[in-house]
């Protein structure tokens, strides 16, 4: 469904027009300040819509700008704290699924416009914990907006999924009803804290299931954010619970409790898969788990490429969040003919990458999320040289917690590794391009098809037979052709949906996608003989 202003769809999504508009600046700084005031302060979970402080204490979470700043103080919530979400949520489901499709529709229009009136207080929320650029922040807002205002038109469209069918036999009158499968945890990760929690929990209520948020750790605040967003909006205070904590402290009554009757995550493979089978083996029949896990995206540049184009995009898709999407270019094949051109133009358009406090109005690029990931950056780079590929640019631990600051690195390109390398296989989650040539766009699409993933990928040419034999050849879920705002990133709510194909997804039914409600609701035949 078209969203109805293409002026404010543009400023959305393009980095040129949003730093052209003045007016967020002072309102995106006045938020932050107000956050300043509130650094440190020791916040609750929510369960059954009471405030809950756990006798297990709580944990801080520190900013990676600068690890001197106490974001916030959170509980650690206990396996009981995960019973007792999970009775919560069970007893707040036969309220909410009772309430008529459009009261809960009703609802989220309200949701939608709440998160609008909050969205500059959201954003710096997102960059203090997780160290997002202001421009990306907004988007996040946006983003989430638009995906509220999408599917409360698919609902509308689809009548709440109340379709009248043909009869089977005299006298029967048939309808055909989807209604939800009841209690899900919904557990986000810290890329996208506000987007990502609020696109697997909006289609779980909207639906009419309940639901249990369980943030990450490193965005526990944003998850606060939204769960009041929720509740402020009208959703029954059952209905929607918050817990806080390690994840391990929640995994086991998530997977194995018979209340629990679906599961949403978003996060690394390695977790994903743990909750897949655990999942389908420690519960009594099969139940419906939605995952995305990550992929290694490929971005195809032929000798028919606008290569300007070409590596703008690459650059936005590469070190957009520090290379911390799961969308992320990580890979680019380049046609023979032009690899050096391309190569040269790619490092010069880095070395103009900003690398500094998100904070500032001049950063492209924050900091990585932990000392973990630079740990993972520098030892990907140490491989790569070791691997015998060619360092074009960066490389470089720019600052890290030994620093007393936060956790910043280079953006980084380098050439030449075997496609065997795990480099080439493994996701890394940090600002790390590998550029490898081809000759022939076939050989092109196959490389970049060997992966064990399947989310996002890209081509460059100016020649629409390379652009079908791309689209026709390559298996992942979202493609662009000639997309400088990103050649991988940037799906948008009612215009692409989010997809992944083999490892990087479980249900084929992406968010941003007609179908995506789907996940959550189930069949029901109705036949009534008069």
């Amino acid at each position: 469904m078209p969203r109805k202003s293409s002026s404010r769809v543009a400023r959305k999504v393009t980095y040129v027009t949003l730093m052209g508009d003045e007016s967020l600046n002072p309102k995106y700084e006045a938020a932050l300040k107000k956050l300043d005031g509130e650094l440190g302060k020791s916040y609750p979970m929510y369960i059954g819509g009471k405030e809950v402080r756990s006798e297990a204490g709580e944990f801080e979470h520190r900013s990676p700008i600068d690890t001197s700043i106490v974001v916030g103080r959170f509980q650690i919530g206990t396996q009981e704290h995960a019973k007792a979400s999970i009775r919560a949520a069970k007893k707040g489901f036969g309220v909410w699924s009772s309430k008529p499709w459009q009261e809960r529709v009703r609802i989220f229009d309200k949701y939608a416009k709440l998160i609008d009136e909050r969205k500059f207080d959201i954003a710096a929320a997102i960059t203090l914990e997780v160290g997002k650029n202001r421009l990306e922040a907004l988007a996040e807002c946006w983003e989430a907006i638009d995906a509220v205002k999408y599917y409360t038109a698919v609902m509308r469209r689809e009548k709440g999924y109340v379709i009248k069918m043909g009869q089977g036999g005299p006298g029967e009158r048939n309808t055909d009803v989807l209604k939800p499968h009841g209690v899900w945890p919904v557990i986000s990760p810290f890329n996208f804290p506000f987007m990502l929690a609020n696109g697997m929990a909006m289609g779980a209520l909207l639906t009419g299931n309940s639901v249990i948020l369980k943030p990450t750790s490193e965005a526990p605040l944003t998850g606060l954010m939204l769960y009041r967003l929720f509740v402020d909006a009208g959703v029954s205070p059952d209905a929607v619970n918050y817990v806080t904590g390690p994840g391990n402290n929640f995994e086991d009554e998530f997977v194995s409790s018979p209340d629990v009757d679906g599961i949403a995550f978003t996060g690394s493979r390695e977790v994903g898969m743990r909750l897949f089978r655990r999942f389908h083996t420690e519960q009594d029949y099969p139940k419906p788990i939605l995952l995305e896990m990550g992929s290694k995206n490929p971005t195809i540049v032929t000798a028919k490429a606008d290569i300007q184009k070409a590596v703008e995009g690459t650059v936005r898709a590469a070190y957009g969040y520090g290379g911390q999407k799961c969308s992320a270019t990580s890979r680019v094949y380049v046609q023979r003919e032009v690899r050096q051109k391309f190569l040269a133009a790619l490092k010069d358009r880095a070395a103009k990458v900003s690398v500094g406090d998100p904070r500032e109005r001049q950063t492209f690029m924050g900091p990585l999320i932990n000392a973990k990931a630079v740990e993972i950056f520098r030892k990907a780079v140490d491989d790569a040289k070791l691997g015998g590929a060619e360092l074009v640019f960066g490389g470089d631990v720019l600052r890290s917690e030994k620093d007393g600051a936060g956790f910043y690195v280079a953006p980084t390109i380098v050439a030449g590794l075997p496609e065997e390398h795990r480099l080439v296989r493994q996701e890394l989650f940090v600002p790390f391009v590998i550029v490898n040539e081809f000759s022939r766009v076939d050989e092109a699409v196959e490389r970049a098809n060997a992966t064990e993933y399947g989310l996002t990928a890209g081509i460059f040419t100016k020649d629409p037979t390379e652009v079908r034999k791309f689209f026709d050849g390559i298996k992942f879920g979202v493609t662009y052709a000639n997309r400088s705002g990103g050649s991988t990133t940037g799906a948008w709510p009612g215009a692409q949906s989010f997809t992944g194909w083999k490892a990087s997804g479980a249900t084929g039914k992406g968010v941003g996608s007609p179908y995506y409600l789907l996940t959550f609701l189930r069949d029901q035949s109705q036949t009534n003989v008069v």
